[in-house]
């Protein structure tokens, strides 16, 4: 008995001081070696020295003259990094389809007749993506454009500088940084 007692507790100071310090310190280690900037949250420059944001997080953006991001399930007021993850509310549940209907309703009004990708109305599973598809991009860039006084085509060429091609050609979908596109616009043509 005494000495299954000391094997479970040399086993558990092993296994703490393995798993739990030497692991998690090489692996941080080699992701400060190997990708420094994402290991630190590949976080952007803003004005006047503060940080605007991450390229690795979605953030709100609710003002006419920016480009607005996916919904976000994360936390109660959504875009808590704190509480990442979807709402795991299934496609019949009410609560899920009162929220995408309302979003669907706002965005029909916002482009009458035009078709509403999908991203623009669900959120994505972390509730944090900071993307969105060229299509939700081209969706608001009337919208953005209006807003600004900018014409469409020099908005539509912001998106497109923006646009992020397949990861090796064949990985993921393109995709718009939203806090990127937000921040140059900002930098080309400043709301008024």
């Amino acid at each position: 008995m005494k000495r299954n007692i000391l094997t479970s507790i040399w086993m558990t100071v092993v296994t703490t001081v393995l798993l739990g310090i030497i692991y998690p310190l090489a692996v941080t280690g080699l992701a400060q070696m190997l990708y420094p900037r994402q290991a630190n949250g590949d976080l952007i420059p803003g004005m006047v020295g503060k940080i605007a944001g991450s390229r690795l997080l979605g953030q709100p953006f609710t003002s006419a003259g920016y480009f607005h991001s996916r919904p976000s399930a994360s936390g109660a007021a959504g875009y808590d990094p704190m509480a990442s993850g979807g709402s795991n509310l299934g496609p019949t549940n009410k609560a899920l389809i009162d929220r995408v209907a309302g979003s669907v309703q706002s965005l029909g009004a916002e482009n009458p007749g035009a078709q509403i990708p999908v991203d623009l109305a669900t959120a994505s599973g972390s509730g944090l993506d900071p993307h969105l598809s060229p299509a939700s991009a081209e969706f608001q860039v009337a919208r953005v454009a209006r807003e600004r006084g900018m014409s469409e085509g020099d908005v539509r060429a912001l998106v497109l500088k923006h646009t992020e091609q397949r990861q090796l050609g064949f990985l993921g979908e393109p995709r718009v940084n939203v806090l990127e596109l937000n921040l140059d616009l900002d930098a080309v043509h400043p709301k008024r």
